[in-house]
């Protein structure tokens, strides 16, 4: 007897899989934030420097955004399931190498890790659109970003506590594990594909070519560009602020609390739902753009403040900054999933899902010419007026999203 697809949403609501991808969303967020504060440090000792940080980075980037232009091949042979499995594996291969102290190891490990988290985030949003009705996204993403939030003001203080209360290594060995539960979740779940959706796609093009047809939907383009912009300043926040606060003189662990106080308020993520509900995701961005973006801003003025602001303020202000950028997490990536045609989920998740590397790409490589003639202080001034010209993007988003 033939099997029909039935989305388990549809199947038994007594049966939902929302909380299992929630679950799994927050597992797998674990591996990429433990070392998150960690190896910055690590990368900052080994190399001697912020800009040469930013080198290494930027070389890293442009390794994973190759590599993950091929994961719909890899997801045409391997299928949906075989990517995820990739990815979790691929994070244990980077908690091995970043437990290694070489130089090349490091590199290897953030290649692994940038390419586990595109094979895990492409496949993942497919089975959300499979088993999550379109009406119920708006409060499905911010479930899902209040128990990331949670995992990412958690995430960058115990690594920092790890490393220097137990062993260096102790972060990377927990990432592993979480890597090693995450997959064993996965399979125990055992979630089937949409074959009206997949069987489309028996024999996809090069991902390359979905580039054109992407970037000609005015709504998909202007996703990606506030994706863009959002994850580049994260970028910016987790690899310099450590490397920043330590600078000034303070410790690492003062350095690993102010990243997690940055990313505290990503608990209020449901509030930030529920406002986008109600005000519209248009308001909720163009506010948490412009917020930020000026906070940062005031970080670099307040570090070149000299004797009359005390050392500690723009550390505070780059805090603030970090709370005002989890009002842009609050509204996800609704607009992209309210945006692409179910027919094209496959190509146009492919293509969407790379403006984390973008990023892990331009922002180190951007940074590092910025670090040749200017002070680290003066990447967050960069960021702010990144984010301020993203407030006037968001007046382009239709109401109705």
């Amino acid at each position: 007897m033939r099997r029909t697809f039935v989305p388990l949403w549809m199947a038994s609501a007594k049966q939902s899989r929302v909380p299992a991808f929630v679950f799994l969303y927050t597992i797998e967020a674990l591996c990429r934030v433990l070392p998150m504060t960690v190896v910055p440090l690590i990368a900052n000792r080994m190399l001697g420097g912020a800009k040469e940080v930013s080198i290494v980075y930027f070389f890293v980037g442009a390794a994973a955004l190759a590599a993950c232009l091929l994961v719909p091949f890899a997801m045409r042979h391997l299928r949906r399931r075989g990517v995820i499995t990739l990815g979790a594996i691929l994070y244990i291969a980077a908690a091995v190498c970043f437990s290694l102290p070489y130089t090349e190891a490091l590199i290897v490990g953030l290649i692994c890790q940038m390419v586990a988290a595109a094979c895990v985030e492409i496949a993942m949003s497919l089975f959300v659109m499979d088993h999550v009705p379109r009406q119920e996204l708006g409060a499905f993403e911010p479930k899902r970003l209040l128990m990331v939030g949670a995992t990412f003001i958690i995430g960058p203080w115990a690594g920092i506590e790890l490393a220097n209360g137990i062993d260096q290594i102790a972060p990377f060995i927990l990432m592993g594990s979480f890597a090693a539960l995450f997959l064993a979740m996965f399979w125990f779940l055992r979630l089937t594909e949409n074959p009206s959706v997949t069987q489309a796609f028996k024999q996809p093009p090069n991902p390359l070519t979905f580039l054109p047809k992407f970037f000609k939907q005015p709504r998909l383009r202007l996703a990606w560009g506030l994706a863009l912009a959002r994850s580049s300043w994260w970028i910016m926040f987790f690899v310099y602020t450590p490397i920043f606060v330590t600078d000034l003189g303070f410790s690492e662990r003062v350095a690993g609390m102010s990243v997690a106080l940055g990313t505290a308020a990503m608990l209020l993520m449901p509030m930030w739902g529920r406002i986008a509900k109600r005000k519209g995701t248009r308001v909720l961005l163009m506010s948490g753009y412009g917020i930020a973006g000026l906070l940062s801003i005031a970080v670099t003025a307040a570090s070149y403040g000299g004797d009359i602001a005390p050392i500690w303020l723009p550390v505070a202000i780059l805090v603030l900054a970090g709370v005002a950028a989890t009002v842009i997490d609050g509204a996800g990536n609704v607009l992209f999933l309210r945006a692409v045609h179910p027919l094209e989920r496959n190509e146009m998740t492919a293509v969407f899902t790379t403006y984390r590397q973008t990023a892990q790409l331009i922002v180190p490589g951007a940074l590092a010419a910025i670090l040749t003639v200017l002070p680290l202080a003066a990447v967050f001034g960069v960021g702010g007026l990144g984010f301020l010209a993203m407030t006037w993007l968001t007046s382009f988003i239709p109401k109705r999203m």
